[in-house]
């Protein structure tokens, strides 16, 4: 067998915002959690032990934020899971009966057929542990998980280094305490870089990160192999940049594979569809209709929603195979290129969301089994490859300051700074500052203080969470993460007050600590000054 022309690093970053409403009998926004378990984890993780059954051999980095690792932990929302999935068998069930005869069988088939088996993956391989899943594959060496900011926080818009220091401790302290090892790299939230931040990465044993692709083109000095080589930061942090060739074929809305015709319309619904009495078992509490996860249609065009075809999940399948032999094609002729103008074998590293596949593009899990496949059999050019082995390879490289980057629209930061969500960073500086006041204040605490400086820290951590201010910018969930916002704002003032005036109510921290549980081994003085005196 051939040597290998260059690698391809493949990163996923699997992130939901912590949502947990034990208060209501169920959530709307819980079905977020539901929904991506079904359509992207349960899948993904059904797709690395198909590979790994048939001695494919692969590789893949994916980030599991904090907040989701806690979601997937949590028991009461496992239990709100298995009856979500539960449901799903039983409608699939049905709709084989009222389907029979009609072009929409096929599709009732394939659901019923995956929902059963996800019910199999999820209680009898994982026994409702699906962290396991993912642990087994790291240790198999497969697939590496890496960490991410505690909440998703925004860190160029923090103020205080302390903050951003318990932002990336507390994360740290929970991998360990997931993945019963030390994470070995950090997705930084949104992708977002700040000069300077690499130090308490390098402070936390953090090998790696990623930055957008003009984070590091606009890097001084320029870096020599451009995004297809990692940097040194000056801090001794390696970090990778983002190919944007291979991005705009799977990312973008115009000219992306998710887009063509044949696969799935994620916008039409059977909970919209059908007759109400029929779908009301499927529906929340409240009786509104809504998506429930079945759907029978394909994009079809630029159609109306009522004017859609039906959905054969075979065509599909063999458009994501076709899409990812056209993948593969694509980063061969790149390697082929960069081969002769480097002087080292090129790394592509492909960066992508991953709700991406199998949420909004539904045969996305697909087209990553058949590119792995494809790798595996059908070349020896382009080779799967982690950060951590890529650094191991070359443990030689160029030193470089990056720049203030993220990807969000226009690069930057106003996705999450702008006019329509500015209002939350006074009150996140002012309880940042307050916290720090607090941990210099009672280094020592114990008992109701101890507890309340604990519950005092998932507080700020939680209203720093960049999902707030990002869906108060696209429009989606707009009361919802003003709410939240606002609760933990609320929260956190009383805990402060209570606690500055030594008159600690246990029944409210009680009661945030059952609600808001996340970290539930935090340590309020991750925000002491004294911890992040190295970055004086």
């Amino acid at each position: 067998m051939a040597e290998e022309k260059g690698y391809f690093c493949l990163v996923l970053h699997a992130h939901l915002p912590f949502i947990r409403h034990p208060e209501y009998p169920d959530f709307l926004e819980e079905d977020w959690f539901f929904e991506a378990m079904v359509e992207t984890y349960l899948p993904l993780l059904d797709t690395f032990e198909k590979l790994t059954a048939e001695n494919v051999d692969f590789r893949i980095t994916m980030s599991l934020t904090p907040p989701l690792c806690a979601m997937m932990s949590d028991e009461l929302l496992k239990e709100r899971f298995r009856y979500y999935l539960y449901q799903r068998i039983e409608l699939a069930e049905k709709e084989l009966t009222r389907t029979k005869n009609t072009e929409f069988f096929e599709a009732a088939k394939m659901y019923n057929t995956k929902f059963n088996r996800l019910k199999e993956l999820f209680e009898n391989y994982y026994n409702s542990n699906i962290l396991s899943g993912f642990k087994k594959f790291q240790d198999l060496g497969k697939l590496e998980i890496i960490t991410c900011c505690a909440t998703h926080g925004y860190l160029p818009l923090m103020v205080d280094r302390e903050t951003v220091y318990a932002q990336i401790k507390t994360a740290v302290e929970d991998y360990k305490e997931k993945f019963d090892r030390k994470p070995p790299g950090i997705w930084l939230a949104e992708c977002a870089y700040a000069p300077g931040d690499d130090k308490i990465l390098e402070k936390e044993g953090l090998r790696y990160f990623f930055v957008e692709t003009h984070g590091l083109m606009h890097a001084v000095p320029r870096p020599k192999y451009g995004v297809y080589a990692p940097v040194y930061c000056p801090s001794g942090v390696a970090t990778f940049g983002r190919d944007i060739d291979s991005a705009k074929q799977v990312w973008s809305a115009e000219c992306g594979y998710p887009g063509d015709y044949v696969y799935r319309e994620f916008y039409r619904d059977l909970g919209y569809d059908l007759d109400y009495d029929y779908v009301r078992p499927y529906l929340h509490s409240d009786g509104v209709r809504r998506n429930i996860g079945v759907k029978y249609h394909k994009i079809t065009g630029k159609v109306e929603l009522n004017q859609k075809h039906a959905y054969y999940p075979q065509d599909a399948k063999n458009k994501a195979a076709e899409h990812a032999g056209n993948f593969l094609f694509n980063r061969q002729e790149q390697v082929k290129y960069l081969e002769g103008i480097l002087d080292r074998k090129p790394l592509i590293v492909s960066m992508y969301d991953a709700e991406l596949f199998g949420h909004w593009w539904y045969e996305g899990v697909d087209f990553i089994e058949f590119l792995f496949k494809k790798i595996h059999y059908d070349q020896d050019e382009i080779k799967l490859i982690t950060p951590t082995e890529y650094l191991k390879k070359y443990p030689q490289n160029q030193v470089v300051q990056p720049s203030m980057s993220s990807w969000g629209d226009k690069g930057y930061n106003e996705v999450w700074l702008n006019g329509g969500n500015d209002w939350i960073y006074r009150h996140l500086h002012k309880a940042g500052e307050r916290m720090i006041q607090l941990a210099n204040k009672f280094p020592n605490a114990h008992g109701n203080l101890k507890n309340a400086l604990n519950q005092l820290a998932r507080e700020l951590l939680l209203m720093q969470s960049s999902d707030w201010a990002f869906l108060m910018t696209v429009g989606t969930a707009v009361n919802y993460s003003t709410k939240r916002t606002k609760d933990h704002i609320t929260n956190f003032t009383k805990l402060y007050e209570q606690i500055i005036s030594n008159n600690i109510d246990e029944g409210f921290v009680s009661h945030l600590e059952q609600r808001n549980n996340i970290f539930p081994n935090i340590d309020y003085n991750v925000y002491s000054s004294i911890k992040i005196n190295f970055l004086k």
